[in-house]
């Protein structure tokens, strides 16, 4: 179990690592590109559903709590570029079969 902690603020999710490592690719990615674009994370305690804006000038961090880095999912990663692309933003969704597997940067 992973942490993503958005802005200086503190707000933290608890996010699976495998999931978060596919999180930190297209996050990674969209503002390497100064694209913006809202995130929308479901709390798995059923304590209802936060949106953040993702924004180049709004800290981040990604704390990594296993010791291996997962193999990522190349479709799953375009799936989420492409929702983090869209009017309604990202969320998390199902991982789907992976076409074929990319290498960690």
């Amino acid at each position: 179990m992973g942490k993503l902690v958005y802005n200086t603020l503190g707000h933290s999710f608890d996010i699976e690592d495998r999931t978060l490592s596919h999180l930190r690719l297209v996050f990674m990615n969209k503002l390497r590109r100064a694209e913006p674009f809202m995130f929308h994370y479901a709390h798995g305690d059923g304590s209802g559903t936060r949106s953040l804006w993702i924004h180049p000038s709004i800290p981040l961090v990604f704390h990594f709590y296993g010791s291996r880095a997962p193999q990522l999912n190349r479709r799953w990663i375009d799936d989420m570029m492409n929702a983090a692309s869209s009017p309604n933003g990202l969320a998390v969704g199902i991982e789907p079969e992976p076409d074929g597997a990319v290498a960690v940067v």
